[in-house]
Order: structure tokens, then sequence, then C-alpha cells
């Protein structure tokens, strides 16, 4: 045709032109060659058209006009877009693998045979170079729609896997919510049955509890019968023994009225020239025999018949040696008044015969049977330790009157300052414990801080004696109070507390000695052997005003149990006897000890001069060398153990003259420590006693 002629002249006439010479490759980017490499080639066509050009042409001419028109007019539609138009009729070596894959290897063949009609057949090769692009492209477009329609169809099966697996998750709730439903039910059901046979068990023990709660109330009421009646038999015995009580207490009243009588004959002694020892002896030794029958009544609750028998016969005994004393004195007296008148008769005679007066000697003092003078042991204290003793009291009395204004303060700020400085006073007192000498020093200075004016504190807040003009009085009080109130109560139970507190005591003493006149005071006060004195009877004197000046605790008319009044006596003695002996360590060594030893040797020396009492005597007596024998023997040694045989041969058997079966306790042991003495030659150191180790630690 006559167009196809000068299309074939237009394309060689491009093929000339240095621009047709030139090589395009779409993949020339991937390739990594240089651009400009093949511009000096000549252009070619593709391997791969010899190929098309045998397969796939055949197959199109048979439709050709259809096939015509079609690719004439894709031609045209791929010839508009930039993208699908080919640069040159050359094709790319990314198709040569097909190209080496056709049989025979005909390929070189073909170029070599039809290279001219290639070369003559332009549009041709135009088409050919087309249909391979519409053939890629409905290759692609194939595959886009096969890769979508499986897209689709694997949703389509996920979705109904995802359906079937959401209806078999529902049928698996619904299986579970009835078992849940059904084990809900069975559990519903057996708590029922539980709850039925629970309620039916709560009736019958509620029926056995009415049977049982009517039994309980007639046993209850036959109880409070028998307790009624018990009752009234206890109070019709404690009746009768507070009758037989206060009889008791009208025997001793008379019997110490009787003694008081004895005690007034002693007068008699010197001007009549009688021994009426024997009948003092006697008199005591019935007082102490009413006085332990009413201590064994007050421990054992009322007296008995059989005590009030025994107390009538010890009244109506003193009442006899009463009766046999006076006439011993009315005796005696008519004795020496015969005696004086033929004294004068015979100085009378003697003048008139030999006129000038003859001084005769005095008779000397009757004797007893072994030919030695029988000495008698005093009942009432010296003279001396009596006025000792009343100045400490009007000592505590003064400083009792110096803050009577701060104790009766109604003032709020004034109670308020009464109460703290109490605290600060004896809560110190009350810690003091054997633990560590470490501890006892900051209790020490704690306490000399605050008798000395520095403020200190207690319970969170500052406390000083200046906050109230009468401060100082009361703390020195209530401190010396407290030191004697914790051997009553703490020593008492526990000896080995008595070191520690007298040492703390014994530097207060030190540094403050009206604190230490204060302690004696109250020392006295409750416990009067520590001086030692017995209180005497006086005459209108209340039973129990007297038992009490002689240290027993009355209450509601009730004396205290003996025990336990032995038990407070032997604490305070022990108090005193460790602080006679020791010394804060911390202290100056230049002054002597406030209240040392020598005090200790006067009190054993007087109390040995004094008649014993019944119980008594032998439990201070073992409290005092126990604690403090061991450094009476190092100071006195050969005196001291004088004393101690002293006491072995002549005091023993005064007091187991006057102690009962039923209080041979104390004296027992006060024995078998001082014959286990002597066989030792020498007193332990007591339990507790503070070395040097202890105030390192």
């Amino acid at each position: 045709m006559p167009s196809e002629g000068r299309c074939w002249e237009t394309l060689q006439a491009l093929r000339s032109s240095d621009k047709g010479r030139l090589c395009y490759h779409r993949d020339w980017l991937l390739r990594g060659e240089d651009v400009l490499e093949e511009c000096r080639s000549v252009p070619k066509l593709s391997s791969y058209s010899g190929w098309v050009v045998d397969h796939v042409l055949p197959h199109m001419q048979e439709n050709q006009l259809s096939s015509e028109t079609s690719e004439s007019s894709r031609s045209t539609s791929d010839l508009e877009q930039p993208s699908c138009v080919p640069k040159s009729p050359v094709r790319t070596p990314a198709f040569s693998p097909v190209s080496s894959a056709t049989p025979d290897g005909a390929e070189d063949k073909h170029e070599s045979q039809h290279a001219e009609p290639m070369a003559l057949q332009s549009s041709r090769g135009i088409k050919v170079e087309g249909c391979i692009r519409m053939y890629e492209l409905v290759h692609r477009m194939r595959g886009r729609e096969g890769l979508r329609q499986w897209q689709e169809e694997q949703e389509r099966k996920v979705r109904a896997l995802s359906e079937m697996a959401s209806e078999q998750l529902k049928r698996f709730d619904e299986r579970k919510e009835l078992k849940h439903h059904k084990e809900f039910q069975d559990l519903r059901e057996v708590m029922e049955k539980s709850s039925r046979e629970a309620l039916g068990h709560q009736e019958k023990l509620k029926a056995e509890h009415r049977h049982r709660a009517k039994i309980l109330n007639l046993k209850l009421r036959e109880a409070e019968q028998q307790r009624l009646k018990q009752v009234e038999q206890e109070r019709l015995r404690k009746e009768e023994g507070q009758v037989r009580l206060r009889g008791l207490y009208g025997l001793q009243e008379e019997v110490l009225h009787l003694n008081q009588q004895l005690d007034a004959s002693e007068q008699h002694k010197d001007v009549l020239k009688v021994d009426l020892s024997a009948f003092r002896t006697r008199g005591n030794q019935l007082c102490g025999l009413v006085s332990g029958i009413i201590r064994a009544t007050s421990e054992n609750g009322f007296p008995t018949a059989e005590d009030q028998a025994v107390a009538e016969r010890a009244l109506q005994e003193m009442r006899d040696l009463l009766t046999s004393l006076q006439q011993e004195i009315a005796r005696a007296c008519e004795d020496k008044r015969r005696q004086d008148l033929e004294a004068q008769v015979k100085r009378r005679d003697s003048h008139m015969q030999q006129g000038p007066e003859v001084h005769r000697e005095t008779p000397a003092p009757s004797q007893g049977p072994g030919g030695k003078q029988n000495e008698d042991l005093q009942v009432k204290v010296q003279d001396s330790t009596m006025r000792w003793y009343h100045q400490l009291q009007d000592v505590s009395s003064q400083c009792v009157l110096a803050f009577e204004e701060l104790t009766n303060s109604k003032d709020s700020q004034a109670k308020k300052v009464k109460m703290d400085l109490q605290k600060a006073a004896t809560i110190p007192v009350s810690q003091i414990s054997t633990i560590a000498g470490s501890k006892l020093k900051e209790i020490f200075d704690k306490i000399h801080n605050l008798l000395s004016g520095k403020p200190v504190q207690s319970g969170g807040r500052s406390v000083s004696v200046t906050l109230n003009p009468q401060g100082l009085d009361f703390v020195q009080y209530k401190l010396a109070e407290k030191f004697v109130k914790q051997g009553e109560e703490e020593v008492a139970s526990h000896h080995e507390a008595a070191f520690p507190i007298a040492v703390v005591a014994s530097g207060i003493w030190e540094l403050h000695p009206r604190v230490g006149d204060l302690i004696l005071a109250h020392l006295h006060r409750k416990c009067p052997y520590s001086v030692p004195f017995y209180p005497p009877f006086k005459e209108g004197m209340a039973l129990e005003d007297y038992q009490r000046t002689l240290g027993y605790q009355v209450k509601d008319s009730k004396v205290e149990q003996q025990d336990n009044f032995l038990k407070r006596m032997s604490g305070m003695i022990r108090l005193y006897a460790a602080i006679i002996q020791l010394r804060w360590p911390y202290g100056g060594r230049q002054q002597i000890h406030p209240h040392g030893l020598n005090h200790g040797w006067r009190w054993l020396a007087q109390i040995l001069n004094m008649e014993p009492l019944s119980d008594v005597t032998a439990t201070l007596l073992f409290d005092f060398l126990e604690v403090c024998g061991n450094a009476l023997m190092k100071q006195y040694q050969v005196q001291f153990w004088k004393m101690i045989l002293l006491i072995k041969e002549d005091y023993f058997p005064r007091i187991e003259a006057i102690t009962s079966s039923g209080q041979m306790g104390s004296f027992i042991r006060l024995k078998q420590f001082l014959e286990k003495c002597l066989q030792r030659k020498e007193i332990p150191v007591p339990k507790g006693f503070l070395t040097s180790s202890f105030w390192r630690s």
C-alpha cells in the first residue's frame, strides 16, 4: 500500500538520523550500564521479535479485520500514552531467555533469512511490538483478576471459618452456662437440705437447753439457798469472832496496863535492894504471848475459844504476878523498915557503950546463886537515842510545815507544779535496779541536779524546784519518803535491790544532808526497831494506835498479818544496813560517811541491851547481820566476834524463852547462820553486793 511505503521511508530517514541510531532500553537503570555506551551502535530489532512473528501473528491473521481494527485502536491509545509508547523497535534483553528457549536454536537463522523482509515490513514490526505490549497487559490484568478472585475466595473462607468459630464459641458458652446453672441448682438444693437439717438440730438443741435450764434453775435455787445459809453462818461466826477479838483486845490492853505497873516497880529496885527482874521478864513474856495470839488470829481470821481461854489465863497470871510483885515489895519494905529500926537500935546501943560513933560499911548488893551479880536488860531506849529520835521527827515535821501551802493550794498551776515535782523525785528512785552502773549514775545525776535547782526532764517537760518557793522542801521530803518505801516494798521482795538503792541514797545523803535526816525520820516512823525503840503503851491510848506505833498496818480495825509485817520490817532493816556500809563511788573520799558503820555498831549494841521481842528481834538480827555482818567484821574484828559470842551464849536463851513453838522459824534461822559463821570464822559477803565490775558495766 502507498501509505506503508511512505511510513517505511520515514522510518528509514529516522533510523539514518543521529537520534535514530541511539539504543533505547526500558530497564537501563536496573542494568546499571552506561547510558551513552550504545549511542554509537547501529539500531536493531530485538531477538524476541522473530519468535512473536512466527507464533503470534499467524493466529491473529484469522480475524484480520477485527484484529486490525482492535489493534489499530489500541496502538493509537498506546502511542498516545507516554509510558506505553516504545522509544525504539528494539526489545529489552529481559525477554532473551524466552527466545533462547525456542526449539532448534532457529532464532539466528530467522534473523539472517528474514532480515530483509523485516526491514521491509516495518509497520508489521510495530504491530508486533504493540501485540507484545498488549499481551503483557492482558496477562497482567488476568493475573490481577485471578489474584483478586483468590483473595475474595480466601476472605469468604475466613469469614465462613470466623462465623463457624463464633457459633461454636456461642454453643460452648451456652453449654458452660447450662452446667453452671445445674451446679448452682444442685448446690442450692444441698444448702436447703443442710439448712433444714440444721434447723431441726437447732430445735432439738433448744429443747435440750430448755430442759437443762430448768434443771440448772433448780440447782441454782438450791445453791442460792445453801449460800444464804452459809452467809448467815459466816455472819454469825464473824459476829462471834468480833466479840472474841474485842475481848482479846481488852485482855491485851489490860495485860499491857498491868505490865506498865510492873515497869513502875523499877523505882523500888535501888531503894529496897531487891531483884525484880524475874517479874518484869515474865510480864514481857506474857505480853508477847497475848500479842502473838492476836497476830495469829489476824492471820487466821478470828480467834477461837481456845485462844480466848489462853489469853484469859495469861491475864490471870499477869494479875497474880502483879499481886506477887506487890507482896514482894511489901515484904521488902517491911524488911527494910525492920532492918533500919534494928540498925538504929544497934547504933544507939553502940553510941551509949562506946561513945564515939563507929562507921560501918554498907552491905554489898544481893548476888545471884552463882555469886555473879544478876544484871537486867533494859526495856527502854537510852535517853540520848530518844533525843536523837525526837530531833529527827521534829526535822520531818518542820519540813512538812514548810511546804504545807503548796500541798493545800487549790490553784491548778500549783497543783500541776506539785505533781511534776513529785514525779521528778519519785520516778528515778523507782527505776533503780542492778542492771548496770552507768544506768545508776544517770539516775543519781538526775536526782542530784533536781535537788541542786537545775532543770531536769520529767514526762516530756522541764521541771525545776525553782518553779515554787517551797519546791525544794517538797522534793526532799518526797524523795526521802520514796527511798524508805522502796525498802519497805522492793527490798522486802528482792533482797539484792537493797545495795543499788542504798548506794544512791548514801550519795545523795552525802551531798544533801537534810535528805539523809528525812530518810532516817521516815525509817524510824515506819520501823521503830531501826532506832532501836520499843514504843510503850500509854494510858488512854487506843489499841489500834498502839499497834500503828509498833509498825503494824491497821485497816478497818484489822491488823495486817504477821508474815507481811515481818517482811516489811526486814526490807527496811536491810536497806538501813546497806546504807551504813556503802558510799557513792564517784564522790569525794576526803569526807567521812554521813552515817557509817559506827551507827550500825551502836544499833547492834543497843538492841542486845534490850529485852527481845518474840519473832521480831530474831528476824531483824538475822537480816542486819546477813547484810552488814561482813563489813562490821572487817571494821571491828575481835570485838565483833565477842559480840557474836555474846549473842550465842547470853541472848539466844532469852529469845528462845519468849518464842512460842509456832514462831521458832526466825530463831532457828538466826541460830544456824551464826553457828555457821563461827564455824567458818567468817561472815560471808551478802548476795547482790556491788563490786567494781558492776560499775564498769
